[in-house]
């Protein structure tokens, strides 16, 4: 199974649909899209997702749904891999201080605790 990178905007967005419902038919992945594009090219990405081996699908009634084949968490520690590796270096700091930076207005207290305790028990992990 490859992660999911190297998908087209369409693509990714038919992902992030199936993630969000665990499962839907084309028709109803079309009309969750945006600007939606005809029921045929929806299919078409469909088959393409699946030939890749992104989603596999199955019968129910008189329709396919389509369901992804990754657990969303691990395509989530997949992309953040890649988003990690391409845009900063492998540093989990440089990509800590992007997010600080831009969400710093945003986050809570709270959220602020929860990221301190983590990287505590990260350090005593690594004892």
């Amino acid at each position: 199974m490859t992660a999911l990178t190297g998908l087209s905007r369409r693509e990714r967005q038919i992902m992030d649909i199936l993630y969000q419902r665990g499962k839907a038919s084309v028709t109803e992945v079309r009309e969750a899209m945006d600007d939606a594009p005809g029921y045929s090219a929806v299919r078409t990405l469909m088959r393409v997702l699946e030939e890749k081996g992104h989603v596999k699908h199955k019968a129910e009634g008189l329709k396919y749904v389509y369901l992804p084949t990754v657990a969303q968490e691990k395509a989530k520690r997949s992309a953040v891999k890649h988003l990690l590796d391409t845009f900063f270096k492998g540093s989990p700091e440089q990509i800590v201080a992007a997010l600080l930076d831009v969400s710093s207005t945003k986050l809570t207290r709270e959220e602020l605790d929860r990221m301190s305790e983590m990287i505590e028990k990260a350090k005593k992990e690594d004892k």
